[in-house]
């Protein structure tokens, strides 16, 4: 690990440099706070992409002139109440597989929803993404994500990802640290596929796959143990174009030095970018352990899996959190 700060490149920054023909719509469901405002005119003004924000006209606008901001008339509010899309989405949501033998009444109700209605725009094509959470909790928004946009095909559940920049190391992917508690062997696999596309696609780097537990290479002999070297030979099985190893301690994941003393010439010990954690107590422990001690910056929690880009943000979230998960959103997008 060196020992001066390394530059790092955020979401945004790689998609300036992609600078991509499409400039995507994303939607925002909670359109009346300050963050959800500033931080979305941020992504518009660097020319990334379009943006919905949902809520009242009229709070949104008396909310900008608080902030001494200029909203761009390209940005457009939609208040959910009074959309004239709410006969097209009563009608979508009727036929959702997950919501068949509902009341009219009840999809009436619930598509008004900011959240549902966001949603129910990416299904249909008026949004390539969306991003809420910085008012709603992770399990509603992970609710109206599955419920409504639904998981890719490919995808055996929904997961999530942290992007982690530690100032004296290079970025990686944490997954999952935030949705699945206990995974079974082949959710535990299916997590760390997805992590290792979302490598690929948010840090633009080729992904090394760490599937991490407290034994290495047989040191320990535990169920917990076996669970991850079963994990590590469904990936390997499946996917071999991906570069994996486990079962793998943090430190022989990361440190070159340790990982030449306990295995035996592994292509991703001591240089892995993408760790999978066992279970969600060491996935969100681990991160956030990252985050205060190493001084990592913290992107997420991601979702991964699903249909079509939805995402979290945490309730304590900046305005320059915001952009970045716009910005994560249409990588996503991108390769959706």
């Amino acid at each position: 690990m060196g020992s001066s700060k390394i530059e790092h490149k955020l979401p945004l920054q790689i998609l300036e440099e992609l600078a991509l023909d499409q400039k995507p719509t994303i939607v925002m469901s909670e359109g009346h706070d300050p963050r959800i405002i500033s931080g979305p005119i941020a992504a518009y003004n660097t020319g990334i992409c379009q943006i919905v924000l949902l809520g009242s006209q009229i709070t949104i606008k008396a909310e900008c002139e608080n902030l001494g901001l200029n909203l761009p008339t390209d940005i457009n509010i939609i208040d959910p109440r009074k959309s004239n899309l709410l006969p097209e989405f009563e009608s979508e949501y009727l036929h959702l597989p997950k919501k068949k033998g509902s009341s009219a009444e009840e999809a009436r109700i619930k598509i008004k929803e900011p959240l549902y209605f966001a949603a129910l725009m990416v299904r249909l094509g008026y949004a390539a993404g969306t991003v809420g959470g910085a008012v709603e909790t992770t399990s509603n928004v992970v609710r109206a994500a599955i419920q409504i946009i639904g998981k890719s095909d490919d995808a055996q559940i929904t997961s999530s990802c942290f992007l982690m920049y530690p100032k004296n190391n290079y970025p990686m992917v944490y997954s999952d640290c935030g949705l699945v508690i206990d995974p079974t062997e082949d959710e535990l696999a299916s997590i760390a596929v997805m992590a290792a596309d979302s490598c690929k696609n948010l840090l633009q780097e080729e992904p090394r796959v760490a599937m991490l537990s407290f034994s290495t290479k047989g040191s320990a002999n535990h169920a917990k143990v076996s669970k991850v070297l079963a994990a590590t030979k469904i990936v390997q099985a499946k996917n071999p174009e991906i570069q994996i190893d486990g079962e793998l301690q943090f430190d022989t994941a990361i440190s070159p030095e340790i990982a030449k003393s306990k295995t035996d010439g592994s292509p991703t010990a001591g240089k892995a970018n993408v760790m999978i954690f066992p279970n969600l107590d060491a996935g969100n422990i681990g991160y956030k352990i990252t985050q205060r001690l190493a001084g990592a910056e913290a992107i997420g929690p991601i979702l991964q899996g699903l249909a079509k880009p939805a995402n979290d943000l945490s309730r304590g979230c900046s305005s320059s959190d915001v952009t970045q998960m716009i910005a994560v959103t249409i990588l996503q997008a991108n390769h959706s």
